[in-house]
């Protein structure tokens, strides 16, 4: 009897306590265009190219897997342990360099906005196309365009 007097103690605290949360006096929400539209249009201030990162790691333990696999085909016994290590470093290796020259070549933009709210963003992406300096923009999922 005792557990179910302390039970229903605690479910009527728990229903007075969530009562006093819960308020009728609700404002209408708005859409937000007047303080949101400001927070999305902006002019451009700089643009600078920088070089895409050289490495995330993926290709050396692409590399490192697939040399460990062919190694351990090899040999038997500590022989193919030999091999099994030294087809995962290798492959590490060359994996890593892949992964370098494939990304050598490509140029990422950082560009620089002043918001009409007055805040600056940057916001980097892997083309252009005809954004300058001074050109009004609209920011949109993390990408900025012309407008």
């Amino acid at each position: 009897m005792k557990r179910s007097t302390t039970l229903a103690a605690a479910l009527f605290a728990g229903v007075a306590v969530l009562s006093g949360c819960a308020s009728d006096n609700r404002q209408p929400q708005q859409i937000g265009y007047i303080s949101n539209e400001s927070s999305t249009y902006g002019t451009i201030d700089s643009i600078q190219v920088m070089q895409a990162q050289g490495s995330s790691g993926v290709g050396a333990v692409t590399g490192g897997l697939i040399g460990g696999l062919l190694g351990n085909q090899v040999g038997s016994g500590s022989g193919r342990t030999a091999a099994t290590v030294a087809g995962a470093v290798g492959g590490a290796v060359v994996g890593n360099n892949v992964e370098n020259n494939r990304n050598a070549g490509k140029q990422e933009y950082q560009i620089s906005v002043r918001m009409d709210n007055g805040d600056y963003r940057i916001v980097q992406q892997d083309s252009i196309y005809d954004l300058r300096v001074g050109n009004r923009v609209r920011l949109i999922d993390g990408r900025l365009y012309r407008y």
